[in-house]
């Protein structure tokens, strides 16, 4: 891999607003794999600066993973722990502080590598259930939770392996009230000389009939999209006609030498920022009704990561955006009215909160076409909450935590060409669709558990994810053209 520092001639803009985690591809739905698991652990000390001093922590990560798995096939890691075995001088400030149960959440850095590439994955709200603090001795904590998918664009060996850990942990006094402070969040690392790795997976290239279309590794260069607008959007065809020309180029590498294409990544000087809006609407499938969801203001940090790889004829952009309303990272807080089981009107107040790192988009244009055909992906990490309840017009006292049991995944996508300009296109805009799962919900009731009845009326069955969305995102105002003709952002018309 060479490192191109010069600046490139005719650089694209590929800018994104939109957490997947990129291997050299990007992320695609396909098939359940039907190769054999394994359950992988890994057991690693840490150093942990408590404020009694650096302690070493014995955690042990455990996961159920395939054995191989097919290039461009989503892995999704299972039944996932991490254990933490926390020492007596570590929760000295706990019991100073006359707490009798300890709990956390747990966020691990893990490390995916294939061949020479390697990038990390954020596994974030792994929580750990409260437990009785002891008087003496050791304190075990079991952190669970689900975890991002991801996917491996070389076929090899590729490897997962933990990295950092951040632990927040949260301390109750024998009345179940917070201790004062309440918590203690700790960042730790691995003690050097171990070996970290959790598992390992074998990456075919070949494809079965149900199997997605390999994807190009990293990426290569594109030029500049013309001043013009977008037309109309591309026919549903484009997806297919993206994965038949990365087909094509794969086929014609076949027979070079791969060391004869460097692969160039331009320095950082690349990012700016930009603001834009976005404004859609969100099925409830089993409430048979949609809400409107926004106008959503959104901070983008442009080119965080720019990949050319000019074998495979490919340019790889991934950007990051957090939402912003009223200094919270959230989306606008929506009423809207549904028929509960088809037939009892409910209305409520749903927001949606971001949750974890910040959302990440990743853009992926074929070169090898003189129309540049891209596939862009926003993922976005999420939790909802729901407030200011009516059944039939009375009010339901839900509490002021009613909220999804864990954050769940907002996978969009969106299709466009950049000659001439037509469907989605990050710096113009455009509409990008997609489908969620919601989680059960907790929290929600004072005098009663209604928590059943929220997920009854709203959850996805299983890990269905059945609930369609629609956004459309205006153009982007950038840092870098501040009298241009998208600032100060304007807000969409959200179509359905």
């Amino acid at each position: 891999m060479t490192v191109d520092a010069r600046p490139a001639a005719r650089r694209p803009i590929h800018w994104a607003v939109g957490g997947a985690l990129v291997v050299a591809t990007a992320l695609v739905p396909s098939a359940e794999s039907a190769a054999a698991e394994q359950r992988s652990e890994v057991a690693l000390r840490y150093a942990c600066p408590f404020p009694s001093g650096t302690e070493e922590v014995d955690v042990a990560v455990s996961a159920v993973l395939p054995t191989s798995a097919r290039t461009g096939e989503e892995i999704r890691p299972g039944q996932v722990s991490v254990d933490v075995s926390l020492p007596p001088t570590a929760l000295a400030r706990f019991r100073d502080l006359d707490a009798e149960t300890l709990s956390a959440v747990a966020r691990l850095t893990v490390r995916n590598t294939v061949g020479d590439r390697s990038a990390d994955a954020s596994w974030q709200d792994l929580n750990a259930p409260a437990v009785a603090l002891p008087d003496e001795g050791d304190l075990a904590l079991t952190a669970t939770g689900d975890v991002p998918t991801v996917s491996f664009g070389s076929s090899g060996r590729a490897a997962l392996a933990p990295a950092a850990l951040a632990l927040s942990l949260a301390g109750r006094t024998g009345d179940g009230e917070p201790t004062t402070p309440p918590g203690l969040d700790v960042a730790c690392e691995p003690v050097p000389g171990q070996e970290p790795e959790l598992a390992a997976i074998t990456v075919r290239g070949d494809t079965g009939p149900t199997a997605p279309a390999p994807r190009p590794e990293e990426s290569g260069p594109a030029p500049e999209p013309t001043p013009s607008r977008p037309d109309e959007g591309l026919p549903p065809t484009a997806r297919e006609r993206i994965d038949a020309l990365a087909d094509e180029r794969r086929e014609a590498l076949a027979d070079e030498d791969p060391g004869s294409c460097p692969i160039e990544i331009p320095p950082e000087w690349v990012m700016t920022t930009a603001e834009t809006y976005a404004a859609g609407y969100a099925n409830a499938a089993k409430l048979d009704g949609a809400a409107a969801l926004g106008p959503a203001f959104m901070k983008v940090v442009l080119n965080k990561r720019y990949i050319n790889d000019s074998c495979a004829s490919t340019v790889d952009v991934t950007s990051e955006v957090d939402f912003d309303y009223e200094g919270r990272r959230q989306l606008p807080p929506t009423k809207a009215t549904f028929l509960s089981y088809g037939f009892m009107p409910t209305t409520a107040t749903m927001t949606l909160e971001q949750v974890g790192p910040p959302a990440a988009i990743h853009t992926h244009t074929v070169t090898n076409t003189p129309t540049y055909p891209e596939e862009t992906t926003v993922t976005a990490q999420l939790v909802m909450r729901l407030s200011d309840v009516e059944v039939n017009g009375v009010p339901l006292d839900v509490g002021p935590d009613c909220r999804t049991e864990r954050s769940f995944e907002q996978v969009l996508r969106g299709y466009g060409q950049s000659y001439p300009p037509a469907g989605y296109l990050v710096a113009f805009g455009g509409s990008l669709t997609g489908y969620a799962h919601i989680p059960p919900f907790e929290g929600c009731g004072v005098t009663e558990d209604l928590d059943p009845i929220f997920t009854s009326a709203i959850s996805s069955p299983g890990k269905k994810a059945d609930n369609y969305t629609k956004m459309t995102q205006a153009p982007l105002c950038v840092a870098t053209n501040p009298e241009g003709p998208d600032c100060p952002p304007k807000v969409p018309d959200p179509e359905r």
